[in-house]
């Protein structure tokens, strides 16, 4: 077994240079949705961390990376598949095919885990959450963001014309469960978040869920286009409740074992 890695204090991403990185495809229209996740996560992450990250289901977005970009992180993602994505190939990275209930590394290992839109694709989520919190060490951050009691599709009934049944998205996305609330997820993780922000709110969403509607391409662009003034200021309300949630932990208490990150 080699020697646990030096720790290093990490820095945060100013949020505009974050923002600007939004791995979403038209990030001002059809994925105008994923800057306001990517706005939340920050509002909720520490300006720094200590490293190394363990990014739980990270697929190819990359987004721990882009939120902590001089991190070491460790993306485990059950898509063997996903380890040419150029995310996971990018220096600092490193792909871990293995499944999010049964993590490959010791106790105490990680300075922060991050879980973007993970939990709700997973039935064993309490295995998942018991897993995050045994890796992490003392001190040490867990980042989650996912839907809320609140999500539904589509938001609004009267695209229901337009949009495929909530049944055919969820099956298509692999969710297992509509979402959870704070009193669900403190149960997950044995007490409340430190902190919480709710994003993609009554205003916002009508362009969310046309995103995903059975439009045309270039319709749903049109569309999101002409709804920009609705978007932006559901954007500036950013108060309003949302549908989605993202939230932070801290891990207060350690386990014993030992704190190299080397796959078992």
């Amino acid at each position: 077994m080699s020697k646990p890695a030096v720790r290093r204090r990490i820095a945060k991403a100013r949020l505009g240079a974050f923002l600007a990185r939004n791995p979403f495809p038209r990030p001002w229209t059809l994925g105008f949705f994923y800057r306001e996740k990517m706005r939340a996560i920050h509002a909720i992450a520490p300006a720094y961390i200590e490293d190394p990250v363990i990014e739980i289901g990270g697929g190819q977005s990359g987004l721990t990376s882009l939120l902590y970009p001089t991190a070491r992180i460790f993306n485990i993602d059950i898509d063997p598949g996903l380890a040419t994505a150029a995310p996971n190939r990018q220096n600092g990275m490193s792909f871990v095919c293995g499944d999010a209930t049964r993590l490959p590394f010791h106790d105490n290992s990680f300075g922060a885990v991050t879980m973007f839109d993970l939990i709700e694709h997973v039935v064993r989520d309490d295995v998942v959450a018991t897993e995050a919190l045994r890796v992490l060490r003392p001190g040490g951050c867990i980042l989650l963001s996912t839907p809320n009691l609140r999500w539904r599709y589509p938001f609004y009934s009267f695209y229901s014309r337009l949009c495929p049944a909530e049944s055919q998205l969820t099956s298509l996305w692999g969710h297992v469960r509509r979402g959870y609330d704070e009193t669900t997820l403190a149960g997950l993780f044995g007490e409340k978040p430190d902190c919480t922000t709710s994003f993609i709110n009554n205003l916002t969403v009508i362009s969310h869920d046309l995103s995903f509607s059975r439009l045309p391409h270039r319709a749903r662009i049109l569309a999101c286009m002409m709804l920009w003034p609705i978007t932006f200021v559901g954007y500036v309300m950013s108060h309003l409740p949302g549908t989605e949630i993202a939230a932070r932990w801290t891990r207060r208490h350690g386990y014993a074992g030992h704190p190299a990150i080397e796959p078992k």
